[in-house]
């Protein structure tokens, strides 16, 4: 018939060769395996690269500042802008003394709160469902308060290296930690670089 003389016949049967054309990637098949590789391996593979270290910025028009004031009167970004030659002086460690100072009391409020909270709930509830969620409630803050009692430990551990005159500087290496890590984490020992390498090692080999 003219309709099956008009269309090309087909290698093996129309509707498989139809098929495969209606199938065929948009990309090459080797273009596409080798990205779906690389998306693939590429989540784990940056999970053991160390971020990048923050820069701090100083303001020059602070750098001085701290001369006139006391510890308690400093601000972060005065701090940030004192002269590199004046890290861990007297007066720095004296503002992240009083900082811990502050750090060590909000936790310890927040335990006595706890133990507040403890003993007002101590009333049977006759609901399971509103005793189970009141249980989880407690579950949950008796580990954030397990939290907070081991970073208490850090934080009296740090403001006796701060009475010994060796806080800010690297267990590992002897080098200055930086203001702006103190600042984010005042009970810090190590410096950015020797943590990274040191997390980098535990994700490694899970020591």
């Amino acid at each position: 018939m003219p309709a099956q003389t008009a269309a090309p016949a087909p290698a093996r049967g129309g509707r498989v060769s139809r098929l495969s054309q209606l199938t065929v990637p948009s990309m090459p098949q080797s273009v596409a395996s080798t990205a779906a590789k690389s998306s693939f391996s590429q989540a784990p593979s940056n999970a053991l690269v160390p971020p990048p270290p923050v820069a701090v910025k100083k303001d020059p028009k602070l750098a001085n500042n701290w001369k006139a004031k006391s510890a308690a009167e400093l601000t972060d970004a005065e701090v940030i802008a004192m002269p590199d030659a004046e890290y861990m002086n007297e007066k720095q460690m004296a503002f992240f003394r009083l900082k811990l100072v502050e750090l060590k009391r909000g936790i310890l409020e927040n335990a006595g709160e706890t133990t507040e909270h403890l003993r007002e709930d101590t009333v049977v509830v006759p609901d399971p469902a509103d005793r189970a969620t009141i249980e989880e409630e407690h579950a949950l803050e008796l580990r954030t308060r397990d939290r907070e009692r081991k970073l208490l430990k850090k934080i009296e551990q740090s403001i006796q290296r701060i009475d010994a005159g060796d806080y800010g500087y690297c267990d590992e290496t002897g080098e200055p930690i930086g203001v702006g890590r103190l600042l984010a984490r005042p009970t810090a020992t190590l410096s950015l670089e020797a943590q990274q390498r040191r997390e980098l090692k535990q994700k490694m080999f899970g020591d």
